[in-house]
C-alpha cells in the first residue's frame, strides 16, 4: 500500500519511464529524467519533516526541485519570486526553512531578503551520474507534512498552511475518478505554483504519467494567443481561475480559433460568471465536460465541486455542487445549528482534505479547526471556511459570499458578492470588483473597462435583480483591474483607492 506521494511518482516512473512528463518554453523531461534530477538534488538535504523552501520561477527545475526534497522526506515551500522583499522576509522568519533552492539568476534577490545560509543553486548541481539515492521518503507517513503554502493574513503576516501527504493522495484519487484522468490528458497548467490550484496539475501528472504543459505566463495576457497555443499543444484539460476563461470569452477568442481537443475543463478559486461559461458551452464540443470547482487552501484545494449538467440562463448563479468523496459539508447558522434548505449559514468541512494547520501559528490553527459543534462525544476536527452558502431546492450548494464581505449598510446585512453577481449579469464583458467604503458609507464598484459606463445605466440594470439598499453609489473605472499571482482580482490593492 502507497502511503506518500514519492510511492506514486515511482509507480508512474516504472510503467511510463520514457514518456514526457512535464513541458516548460523550449525543453521538456520524461519521468525518468524527473527522477534522475531529484534524486541527484535530494541528495544535498539533511533531516525529516523540515521546510526547505524553492524561490525558483515556474519551470522544469521548479518540478524537479519540489520532487527533490519529497524525496528527502521533508517539506517543500513554494515562494514567490515576484513577491516583494518584505512579504519574503515576514514568510522565511515564520519558517525558518533548512534550505532554500534557488538559480543563478534569483539568488542575489534572495540574499537580499536576509537569507543567506544553507542556500542552494540549481544551477551550480553536479550532473555527475551517482549510484546512491535519497531514501528518507521512505520514512514518511500520510500524515507527515508534504507542502506549506502561503496566504495571506489579516494581520498583514502570510500564514502557511500545512498540507499532508494523505490530505493530496485523497483530493488527487477522487478527481482521478471524478474526471477518468489517465496518461492520456495533456494538462494545460495556469496556475502558479504558489496557488493551491496548481496541486491538481502537478499531481495529477504524477500520479497518472498525464503530460503536463506550463503554458508561458505572458499568454494570459493575449487570449487569442492562449487559444492557439492551447490548440497547438494538443492540449485536452484546464483548470483555470475564471478571470482567464473570461478574458478569452470577452474577445470572443474561441470564434476564431476552434479547440476540438479540449474535452475537459475545469475552474475554481472565484466566481464563474454564467455568461461567459455559456460562450465556452457553445464553442466546444458537447462532449466536453464543465465542472465547477469550490475550495479555500485549508482543505487541499477543493471540498466541493459542480458538472455542468444542464442549461443555465446567463442570469442564474452556478452551484458549486456537492462534497468531494470522503469530505463531509455542514452549513451551520450563527448558533451552530444545521441550516434547513435555503437558509444561509457557514460552510464547514470534515474530513481526510483538511490541512493539518498553520505553521507556527496555533492561536490562529485552533479559531479555525475546531471541535465539531454537533459532535462532542470525541474529538472530531472540522475547519470553518468563512464562506456563507446554501442550498437550493435541487439540494445544490450555492455559494453566496465571504463572511468577511457581509456589511451592514444602512441597516441592512448585506453581501457584497450578491452585488458582484448581479453586475456579473447584466453587463456583458465587465470585470468588476465591490468594495464598501467605510468612512463614507458608500458601497463602491470598481469596474474594468475602455469606456465610461453611465452611472444611471448602473442603477437602471441592477435594480432588475438588486433592492434600492444594495446598488451602489459609488463608480470607479480602470483600464485594467489588477490581479495577484493567482489571477484572481487584488481586492487589497482595490482598496487603496477608498481608503
Amino acid at each position: 500500500m502507497k502511503i506518500n506521494l514519492i510511492q506514486y511518482f515511482e509507480e508512474t516512473v516504472n510503467n511510463l519511464p520514457n514518456k514526457v512528463a512535464v513541458i516548460s518554453k523550449d525543453s521538456s523531461y520524461t519521468f525518468i529524467e524527473l527522477k534522475t534530477m531529484a534524486q541527484r538534488l535530494a541528495l544535498r538535504f539533511d533531516g525529516i519533516n523540515k521546510p526547505i523552501a524553492i524561490y525558483l520561477p515556474k519551470s522544469n527545475e521548479f518540478m524537479v526541485s519540489l520532487l527533490a526534497v519529497l524525496y528527502s522526506g521533508n517539506i517543500y515551500v513554494p515562494l514567490d519570486i515576484k513577491n516583494p522583499k518584505t512579504r519574503i522576509e515576514s514568510i522565511l522568519n515564520n519558517l525558518k526553512p533548512s534550505f532554500v533552492i534557488t538559480d543563478n539568476k534569483n539568488i542575489e534577490n534572495l540574499k537580499k531578503c536576509n537569507f543567506s545560509n544553507n542556500i542552494i543553486n540549481i544551477d551550480n548541481v553536479s550532473d555527475d551520474i551517482t549510484n546512491v539515492y535519497s531514501n528518507n521518503y521512505l520514512s514518511c507517513i500520510d500524515e507527515d507534512p508534504a507542502y506549506i503554502i502561503h496566504t495571506s493574513g489579516s494581520t498583514g503576516t502570510p500564514k502557511g498552511v500545512v498540507i499532508s501527504h494523505r490530505s493530496i493522495i485523497d483530493y488527487i484519487h477522487w478527481a482521478i475518478d471524478a474526471f477518468d484522468i489517465s496518461e492520456k490528458e495533456i494538462i494545460g497548467n495556469q496556475a502558479p505554483f504558489v496557488f493551491d490550484n496548481s496541486t491538481l496539475d502537478i499531481y495529477l501528472m504524477l500520479f497518472t504519467g498525464a503530460t503536463l504543459n506550463l503554458i508561458p505566463e505572458y499568454l494570459f495576457s493575449f487570449p487569442i494567443k492562449l487559444a492557439d497555443y492551447i490548440k497547438v499543444n494538443k492540449i485536452n484539460f484546464i483548470f483555470w481561475v475564471p478571470s482567464v476563461l473570461v478574458g478569452v470569452a470577452n474577445v470572443k477568442g474561441l470564434s476564431y480559433i476552434k479547440l476540438p481537443v479540449l474535452k475537459k475543463v475545469l475552474f475554481a478559486g472565484e466566481v464563474m460568471p454564467t455568461k461567459h461559461l455559456n460562450y465556452w458551452i457553445e464553442q466546444l464540443s458537447e462532449d466536453t465536460i464543465f465542472a465547477n470547482l469550490y475550495g479555500p487552501t485549508e482543505i487541499t484545494v477543493d471540498c466541493t465541486y459542480y458538472v455542468i449538467d444542464r442549461k443555465f440562463e446567463d442570469n442564474e448563479v452556478l452551484p458549486i455542487g456537492k462534497p468531494c468523496r470522503n469530505t463531509n459539508i455542514m452549513i451551520l447558522n450563527s448558533e451552530d445549528n444545521r441550516c434547513k434548505q435555503l437558509e444561509r449559514g457557514e460552510l464547514c468541512v470534515r474530513g481526510g482534505s483538511l490541512a493539518l494547520g498553520y505553521w507556527n501559528k496555533p492561536k490562529k490553527t485552533k479559531s479555525v479547526f475546531v471541535q465539531n459543534p454537533l459532535n462532542y462525544s470525541y474529538p472530531e476536527k472540522i475547519y470553518r471556511t468563512g464562506d456563507i452558502v446554501f442550498t437550493n431546492k435541487n439540494n445544490e450548494i450555492i455559494y453566496v459570499g465571504r463572511k468577511d464581505f457581509q456589511i451592514k449598510h444602512l441597516g441592512y446585512r448585506i453581501e457584497l458578492g450578491e452585488i458582484e453577481h448581479a453586475v456579473m449579469r447584466s453587463f456583458n464583458s465587465l470585470v468588476a470588483s465591490v468594495l464598501y467604503d467605510f468612512k463614507k458609507g458608500e458601497i463602491t464598484l470598481i469596474y474594468e473597462c475602455e469606456d465610461d459606463i453611465p452611472v444611471s445605466q448602473f442603477k437602471i440594470k441592477l435594480s432588475a435583480y438588486l433592492s434600492k439598499y444594495m446598488i451602489p453609489t459609488q463608480y470607479i473605472k480602470m483600464n485594467k483591474l489588477p490581479k495577484n499571482t493567482s489571477g484572481k482580482i487584488d481586492r487589497s490593492q482595490l482598496k487603496t483607492l477608498i481608503d
